[in-house]
């Protein structure tokens, strides 16, 4: 009797703490408003449409990001919001005007190339015999010594393609979505920060010898097949400026130059013509709220990245993102919502160099972490690595919760509960209105490299939504195929009525969304684990 009497007080306790979050749900009719808005007279196609095919791919501090920035305020404006910018050190803007490449001999063909971003222009087209020189490591760069001078390297093994037997456009069954609903214990490696430092030193290293060794411009091959390109760089800082062009070729193109080369000379030509833009070092931030009616309630937050690469338009990564949150704000505006908290719309920079606009955010008003007494650690972005002590600014009490898109334009299927298991039963309730839209699954396993991460490392409730992958991995994620074509707009249309509304139940919560644990420095979880140097 006496343990049938503590199960029943257990359930109790458990129902008065969903209910204090039920009472507090959005009205039905408030629902089926924001729903009407959101499917008779949106204009999240209208926002996708211009943010890519007009204004195009958004590198961090390029003219066409500027151009996003100036847009997007100009249209948070326009809906009534209060909108402000809000800076953070960067580095160096980058574009490029034109670009291509072709081998000369032993017969002309054109290739599909792209410079990588942050290297410099080849001043001119360039023409070079071609030398395969692999690099996986530092260590590697010396058989090189006295072989390069007036050539175009080629630095990567040219690896057999592979059989891909995955399909290229998925939505998520229910058994799929349910797989993600297992938790993950967290796991805490030290000598993970040592393997990223030799990873970030290799590319300087290796641009930095090439050049000593009289190279002409160096050329990648790229990670994927189908004549798909990325172009991603990662020396954006001033004073990091790679000293000699580089280029990411086609799988398909790099092998044919490579089983040339093993048959006799090859000579390429490559005419790069890149710009930086070193006008304004800060990359910004687009804040825009709605109002709460209690100031010291707080406010709730949607974000997503503005920035993109630009082999394509940035379409998928992210424009559908921040298109959905400029769509959510638009809705609730134009509904006259006067909520309990205020509602704060983010569009993120530098999220593609490791999360660095929400990062700052994070340190500005949320919590300050210990800089790296590292000097190479110090210098990367701190989405790479979590120092401690954790140390809470006056404003981490005012985030009761924030809400990230940023995995394409698939429908919303539900949210990540991110190791938070107070929250679970609030997101089930909030969502539970959506359930014929096939978005009411909250799963416990987390999902990284989005801009929640930097406030759930702080025990923050910060979540990022489940969506459709439809072909985001396999195709277009940072691609030459991620233009407008891809998105899926009824799928947009979708998710800005479940973010309007999510934010909204947020916003109207009597009691704010439970917490996670303010973490602490972490014990490795196998104390026993060596290093592999074959590994480095």
């Amino acid at each position: 009797m006496k343990l049938l009497r503590s199960v029943c007080l257990l359930a109790f306790a458990f129902a008065s703490m969903n209910s204090a979050h039920a009472q507090a749900s959005v009205d039905a009719n408030t629902i089926n408003r924001i729903a009407d808005e959101g499917y008779n007279r949106g204009q999240v196609v209208n926002l996708a449409q211009y943010l890519t095919d007009r204004i195009g791919g958004r590198m961090t501090n390029s003219p066409a990001m500027r151009e996003a920035e100036k847009w997007t305020q100009q249209m948070f404006r326009s809906w009534g919001l209060n909108v402000r910018t809000d800076p953070f050190e960067f580095g160096r803007g980058w574009w490029i005007e034109s670009s291509h490449s072709r081998m000369t001999a032993p017969r002309p063909l054109e290739l599909r190339s792209i410079p990588i971003a942050w290297t410099p222009a080849t001043n001119g087209a360039v023409s070079a015999e071609i030398i395969v020189a692999p690099i996986r490591h530092v260590r590697d760069l010396e058989k090189w010594k006295g072989k390069l001078n007036g050539k175009i390297v080629l630095v990567n093994y040219p690896d057999a393609p592979k059989d891909d037997l995955t399909p290229a456009f998925k939505r998520l069954d229910d058994a799929e979505i349910g797989k993600l609903n297992t938790y993950r214990q967290p796991s805490f490696d030290p000598e993970r920060p040592e393997m990223l430092k030799r990873y970030m030193e290799l590319g300087k290293e290796m641009n930095r010898f090439m050049a000593a060794e009289g190279a002409v411009a160096l050329v990648r091959m790229s990670r994927a097949g189908n004549g798909l390109v990325h172009g991603e760089g990662r020396f954006y800082k001033v004073g990091e400026t790679p000293a000699l062009p580089e280029i990411e070729m086609a799988a398909e193109d790099y092998r044919r130059l490579a089983r040339l080369a093993k048959t006799g000379p090859v000579k390429l030509e490559i005419d790069s013509r890149v710009h930086f833009d070193d006008s304004d070092v800060n990359g910004y931030n687009i804040l825009a709220d709605i109002p709460g009616r209690d100031p010291k309630a707080g406010y709730v937050m949607a974000g997503a990245h503005l920035d993109s690469w630009v082999a394509g338009d940035g379409a998928a990564d992210n424009a559908a993102g921040s298109v959905v949150v400029m769509e959510a704000a638009r809705i609730l505006s134009a509904l006259h919502v006067k909520p309990k908290r205020a509602i704060r719309f983010a569009l993120w920079s530098g999220e593609e160099q490791g999360l660095i606009g929400s990062s700052a955010y994070v340190a500005r008003y949320l919590a300050k972490r210990p800089v790296s007494t590292d000097p190479v650690l110090a210098k990367m972005p701190s989405y790479f690595w979590d120092t401690y002590p954790i140390t809470p600014l006056p404003g981490f009490n005012d985030m009761a919760a924030y809400f990230n898109l940023d995995n394409g334009s698939g429908k919303i299927r539900g949210i990540y509960a991110e190791g938070n298991f107070a929250a679970v039963p609030v997101l089930r309730n909030w969502l539970a209105p959506f359930d014929s839209l096939g978005a009411s699954r909250v799963v416990a396993q987390p999902t990284g490299s989005t801009d929640h991460v930097m406030m759930a490392r702080l025990g923050l409730p910060a979540f990022q939504f489940i969506q459709d992958p439809l072909d985001y991995e396999s195709l277009v994620h940072h691609t030459n195929l991620d233009t407008f074509d891809h998105l899926r707009t009824e799928d947009l249309r979708q998710a800005a009525v479940i973010l309007a509304t999510v934010l909204l139940q947020a916003a109207e919560s009597d009691a704010p969304m439970p917490r996670n644990v303010l973490p602490t420095q972490p014990a490795p979880t196998n104390p026993f684990l060596y290093s592999d140097p074959k590994n480095d």
